[in-house]
């Protein structure tokens, strides 16, 4: 498996800007040393749930502090946006990057983010798969014109040109939707999935793209919360903090969070599980073994090739995510990679 960072940004406090985004740096850098492969950078807009509203202004930012690791958007959601806009911001951090962009699109779950910028959710998810093609077409560095159901695009040429034409694009899939499987792989996409569900509960997409018969190897990429310790008395303190990135997402993705003054009032869910059954089946969570143990599920139950480690979840303390870090380096990576 490669290893890729997933940074939110998220703050169940809500602290200043200020302190949130050196802390995004030291750990990208952080993550360079160690040996990940990418970093990735959600996008989200209006709540304490994630800081990174303009996520290709601070891959530019992490591009000019970093030499090799990759730099990803996990994701753009793209009927928030004009495909230009995003095709343009894209190819500018591929060419100040020098070419280590890794392009995640998806179509965005959050109404409330939705409401704010006066987008019709219905009606650009109609569209989403143009706005994916539009996209991609703007990234190959050349001439193109388009002509879609919903968009029509002279003879444009986009301004700057990327320096991978275009860059590898993921895009967010539901493992058990064949059809949509098929056709991001058809199309030449690299897949995120399996995030939801429980790890013994996954959909094996691998299985699904070899039936397929494709010329080319899409990879599979997933991610879950990871916290690597040795006290068994500290996993079980941390699954608290991630309680709180749970609740915010289901709630803010059925449209049931209640949001005062910016800040999410994360509730309890119905039928939410207990601690024990977060760490058996949700998160990678534990002592290196325990860790290697759910890697493995994660990556044969999916067909997995990429896994994103979200360390930073919750409020936990920079410290702690740095001493996980390492030992994720130092223990659980030479085991999946070798």
């Amino acid at each position: 498996m490669q290893f890729g960072i997933f940074l939110l940004l998220q703050s169940p406090t809500a602290q200043p800007s200020s302190d949130i985004f050196p802390r995004a740096l030291e750990l990208a850098r952080e993550a360079e040393r160690l040996g990940f492969a990418t970093v990735w950078l959600a996008e989200h807009h209006f709540t304490n749930y994630s800081h990174i509203s303009q996520p290709f202004v601070l891959l530019a930012h992490l591009a000019a502090h970093t030499e090799r690791i990759r730099l990803g958007t996990a994701i753009v959601p793209l009927p928030l946006h004009d495909p230009l806009l995003v095709a343009e911001a894209a190819a500018t951090v591929d060419v100040l990057s020098h070419g280590r962009l890794e392009l995640g699109l998806g179509k965005g779950y959050q109404q409330y983010q939705f409401d704010r910028l006066s987008a019709s959710r219905t009606e650009q998810l109609a569209a989403y798969d143009e706005l994916v093609d539009l996209t991609v077409a703007a990234l190959r560095g050349e001439p193109f014109s388009f002509s879609g159901a919903t968009r029509q695009v002279p003879e444009t040429l986009l301004y700057p040109q990327p320096i991978q034409r275009p860059p590898p694009v993921w895009v967010v899939v539901n493992s058990t939707h064949h059809a949509a499987v098929a056709s991001a792989a058809q199309r030449g996409f690299n897949l995120f999935t399996g995030t939801l569900e429980p790890i013994s509960a996954l959909t094996n997409v691998r299985d699904q793209l070899d039936a397929l018969d494709l010329p080319h190897r899409p990879k599979i990429g997933t991610q879950r919360p990871v916290f690597v310790t040795r006290s068994e008395a500290e996993a079980r303190e941390v699954v608290e903090e991630v309680r709180w990135n749970a609740r915010v997402t289901v709630a803010m993705r059925h449209d049931l969070g209640h949001v005062a003054g910016g800040v999410v009032l994360p509730l309890a869910l119905p039928g939410e599980p207990d601690t024990g059954a977060i760490l058996d089946d949700r998160v990678v969570i534990g002592t290196p073994e325990r860790c290697i143990h759910q890697l493995r599920r994660i990556r044969d139950g999916l067909g997995a090739d990429a896994f994103n480690a979200s360390f930073w979840f919750g409020d936990l303390a920079q410290d702690r995510i740095l001493a996980s870090m390492q030992l994720f380096a130092d223990e659980v990576m030479p085991a999946l990679t070798s």
